[in-house]
């Protein structure tokens, strides 16, 4: 089979892409009437949100159930032909369920709307058939717009799987946006990978207060670049009445050459260095000290008593590159 050329492969993705953009913004300007009540019925559930669907719609469900578990609602994915030979213990009385069909009439999905509805589990409905079998056994009907397929024989699932991924997020997010997530809380669900490392506190990189190389200011500086040496860091912090007054770097010791054994670290530090805290994002940290073109930056806590020191070589270690 030959490749048509070039601009009408272009032409085709543009085509595709407009469709399916114009059909998302209509459903954003025409919200489905009970899309606040089903964020209320979300939010109030004790369990966890059930997604389901069968072939293409479940794979959708698939991705929105991962989006409200990864944004602080507890949910699970539930394959709609399993369901009915014994997945639908794993939807419980405190559950909600979300169920998509585009036709409404999925009857791999009829098991899991019998079962919602004997023990009572309220129903949220994704279809784009108003009048569809979903759509009257549910308690809140999210209907899709009646938008064409993006394919050339309109039949391959595209306009409507977009649709109702959108929906979805858009079901997540304002979830989340009630709940008041936080970064931190975001956090704590993604611990991994480049994501995890970018939201990575000071607080989890840095070296505790048994690591720090600290001097008294009347320390000799021969004593201070022995600590310096011995910890690594290529710093070592001043500490007068269990304060920072001061930090010595490698740039300061070069500074100072001239005489530098015959004086004390209070005479070489540098006063008032850059600090950070414990619950700073290491990203930031890091960013700092690209900025200033410094290696190693003193923790302090809310009294200025210096409790860790994050290096560099942390941040580049856990990925933040």
């Amino acid at each position: 089979m030959r490749m048509t050329s070039p601009p009408a492969i272009l032409e085709t993705a543009r085509r595709v892409l407009r469709l399916e953009g114009q059909a998302v913004t209509a459903m954003a300007e025409h919200l489905p009437g009970d899309f606040a009540p089903a964020v209320g019925a979300i939010l109030g559930v004790k369990g966890r949100v059930i997604l389901s669907g069968i072939g293409k719609s479940g794979l959708i469900a698939r991705k929105i159930s991962a989006t409200f578990a990864s944004t602080g609602t507890p949910s699970a994915f539930v394959h709609a032909a399993e369901a009915s030979h014994g997945d639908l213990g794993m939807i419980m009385p405190e559950d909600l369920a979300i169920l998509i069909s585009n036709s409404g009439e999925t009857a791999e999905l009829r098991d899991i709307v019998a079962h919602v509805a004997r023990f009572a589990i309220p129903m949220i409905a994704i279809s784009r058939n108003p009048d569809s079998t979903l759509m009257r056994a549910a308690d809140m009907r999210l209907l899709l717009p009646d938008a064409p397929e993006a394919c050339a024989i309109g039949m391959a699932p595209t306009t409507s799987t977009t649709l109702t991924l959108a929906l979805g997020d858009a079901l997540a997010i304002a979830v989340m946006d009630q709940r008041g997530f936080l970064p931190e809380h975001f956090r704590d669900v993604h611990p991994g990978g480049r994501l995890g490392a970018q939201l990575s506190t000071v607080a989890q990189l840095m070296h505790g207060a048994d690591r720090l190389p600290l001097v008294p200011p009347e320390c000799p500086m021969g004593e201070a670049i022995v600590v310096m040496s011995r910890k690594g860091f290529g710093i070592v912090g001043v500490v007068a009445d269990g304060h920072l007054a001061g930090v010595i770097s490698d740039g300061d010791l070069r500074r100072n050459l001239s005489g530098l054994l015959e004086r004390t670290a209070g005479d070489v530090a540098t006063t008032s260095p850059r600090t950070i805290g414990a619950g700073m994002l290491a990203a930031e940290a890091m960013a700092m000290m690209s900025a200033h073109r410094i290696t190693a930056l003193f923790v302090l806590d809310k009294a200025s008593h210096p409790v860790g020191l994050l290096h560099i070589h942390d941040c580049l270690r856990a990925g933040l590159a």
